[in-house]
């Protein structure tokens, strides 16, 4: 019998957990993504707050789900080293290039990672692509500029539309851009961060992921950037 998509995510949160126990030391804060991954990882994460210091967190959802279990949650300003960040993909290639911030909050996310020493991203099969774009890219765009922002995505090639009634934890706009096939991801994520007006985009490819734990019908498996 197959699989069902939420035993997946609960075996790659088990396996999550796994992995960053050599890390849960008493003075270690380790990074927090979001998402319906990442909800479970924390859940599991609870039973072992007290061998840590605590974490950082990359959304207000995550930040309330850790607190709810006792787990620290400190400001990053604070915290000048972070072992590993923990962190779902709505996709990821061989290259462990991924698109993320479906649940909006890719500038957070990106800020986090790049704090911490090793990123990990926990996914399920579904999520693993041989190109990237299938999900529309998400675009965090300061409002002012949400339309300048959407007529320089069409032009390379994208239909953006602007995910509505959405506000970010920055206060900003996301623009989902659809019909993207990505064979550039590096390239990519460097032009659109580079329009005004643009907070960040989700594509994670100029610094991607260290190593995914990726959760399979026949297991988790752990993979290098190809």
């Amino acid at each position: 019998m197959l699989l069902t998509q939420q035993q997946l995510k609960e075996n790659v949160a088990a396996a999550a957990i796994d992995y960053v126990l050599p890390y849960l030391k008493t003075d270690n804060v380790i990074g927090i993504g979001s998402g319906s991954t990442a909800d479970l990882f924390i859940d599991q994460l609870a039973q072992y707050k007290s061998r840590f210091k605590g974490t950082v967190s990359s959304s207000e959802r995550s930040t309330t789900r850790l607190q709810s279990h006792g787990i620290a949650v400190f400001d990053l300003n604070d915290i000048s080293q972070v072992p590993v960040y923990i962190d779902g993909a709505d996709e990821i290639d061989a290259g462990l290039h991924m698109i993320k911030g479906g649940g909006g909050a890719l500038t957070r996310e990106k800020i986090v990672a790049s704090v911490a020493d090793q990123f990990v991203c926990i996914a399920d099969e579904s999520k693993c692509v041989d190109y990237l774009g299938a999900f529309p890219l998400p675009v965090e765009v300061i409002p002012m500029a949400r339309e300048a922002v959407a007529r320089q995505m069409a032009a390379l090639g994208g239909r953006p539309t602007l995910r509505e009634g959405f506000t970010t934890d920055n206060g900003c706009q996301i623009l989902d851009v659809a019909g993207l096939r990505i064979t550039d991801p590096k390239a990519l994520e460097a032009q659109v961060n580079n329009i005004p007006g643009v907070v960040t985009c989700g594509l994670f490819a100029i610094a991607g992921a260290d190593v995914a734990l990726i959760s399979t019908q026949t297991g988790v498996e752990q993979r290098k950037p190809a």
